[in-house]
């Protein structure tokens, strides 16, 4: 299986999932290898993946894309926006994940995964699971973008 084919379960999890959970339109970019450790966000989401391959997922967003889908999510419910974040950010995660591998496993591949870690702040580093390359795929909104990473053995 190419990145190429791996990358588009993840981009149909991300668009379906935050379209769906806060009506935010995510327009998908140009995936790429990633060289470099630090997060392209303020807020990552990370999770670890076992099963035929053994890997990980990282979606870091930028504060603003964070904050935005938050109050979408949550509307006036919100008491604590840091807390909230965090929460929003590791289920978002969780859901792509799981949405992703249920297409990944169409293709064959069957993975499970682990409880997400969020991990905030400025110039943030991701340490993926693997030693194989990092495939990374920007997306933008209307208030800020995200990127996420996955990498497999």
């Amino acid at each position: 299986m190419t990145d190429v084919e791996m990358a588009k379960p993840f981009v149909k999890a991300a668009v379906d999932i935050l379209g769906t959970m806060a009506g935010v339109q995510a327009k998908a970019g140009i995936p790429f290898a990633k060289k470099e450790n630090q997060a392209r966000g303020d807020v990552t989401g990370l999770v670890g993946l076992t099963g035929d391959k053994r890997g990980s997922i990282s979606i870091s967003f930028e504060k603003a894309c964070a904050i935005h889908i938050v109050k979408s999510m949550l509307g006036d419910a919100i008491e604590d926006i840091l807390s909230d974040v965090k929460d929003a950010v590791g289920e978002i995660t969780n859901m792509v994940s799981g949405q992703a591998r249920v297409g990944l496993s169409a293709a064959g591949l069957s993975l499970q995964s682990g409880t997400p870690t969020v991990v905030m702040g400025d110039g943030h580093s991701i340490e993926h699971v693997t030693t194989g390359t990092v495939i990374a795929i920007p997306f933008s909104t209307p208030n800020g973008g995200f990127t996420i990473e996955f990498c497999f053995e």
